[in-house]
């Protein structure tokens, strides 16, 4: 799987793009194209076939208009691919009347981003050491601080916590996605998967080498029903998290 970094466009026109600074409107006699249009066109090919296929040419043809036109509108790929990010991180919710404190905060915070992830399966692919620069990226960081904002970290803390939470939605979600993929492209499920195999396996394995591995990864893969659940991982993962975060404010709030 590909990694895709974002801000490879000129910064100048990917920010004037992403805070619409500005933006010409619809020649007369054609199509009724707008930077929002053809920005959602791009995140239809992406969540259908994947960043591979994003080209200008392969959103024109969604849109059913020329590949020129578009650069009417957006100067190139990489700044199109800078507001795709941007406006596809405005769906996560920002209610601020989550139930509970924090740790319900931060939980939901998770949750939002995991969806956000196996709806856009493309987000995987994108490295996330440098943020979207836009409204909504920025949104999204402000209102993910202010779940753990006033609870006794510091700001250095506070943006660290938002880094784990969000790290660990990248990293397991990535995980989904691939299993996903794994089915699709061998055309087995993980049960025919192993059905295939065990046989062999089982000709060769010696037991007595491997004891634990053996009895953890029958005892898991009873439990589970595969060798690999993402979603498991995510809830037992994500409850981990908190309670080391929970330690931590702990810590800082204990007298």
């Amino acid at each position: 799987m590909t990694t895709e970094y974002f801000g490879k466009g000129d910064p100048a026109r990917s920010l004037a793009l992403l805070w619409r600074t500005s933006e010409r409107a619809s020649r007369k006699g054609k199509p009724d194209l707008s930077v929002d249009r053809i920005v959602r066109a791009a995140i239809e090919v992406a969540d259908a076939e994947g960043l591979q296929a994003l080209s200008m040419r392969r959103v024109a043809e969604r849109l059913g208009v020329g590949t020129m036109s578009l650069y009417t509108y957006v100067p190139g790929k990489p700044e199109l691919f800078d507001v795709m990010l941007d406006t596809v991180y405005g769906e996560t919710d920002r209610s601020e009347d989550v139930p509970g404190g924090w740790r319900e905060r931060l939980e939901h915070i998770a949750r939002e981003n995991w969806a956000l992830y196996l709806r856009h399966p493309w987000l995987v692919q994108v490295a996330a050491s440098r943020p979207v620069l836009g409204p909504n990226g920025t949104a999204k960081y402000d209102h993910e601080l202010r779940a753990v904002d006033g609870i006794g970290l510091t700001d250095v803390e506070m943006d660290a916590v938002v880094t784990l939470v969000t790290g660990f939605v990248h990293g397991t979600a990535r995980g989904a996605v691939e299993a996903s993929q794994a089915e699709r492209e061998t055309g087995m499920t993980d049960a025919q998967w192993w059905a295939a195999h065990a046989p062999f396996l089982s000709r060769i394995a010696d037991v007595s080498r491997f004891p634990t591995a053996t009895r953890v990864g029958e005892a898991a893969g009873e439990a589970m029903g595969t060798a690999y659940s993402a979603e498991r991982a995510f809830e037992f993962g994500l409850q981990r998290l908190l309670d080391g975060i929970e330690a931590l404010i702990t810590r800082r709030t204990s007298p």
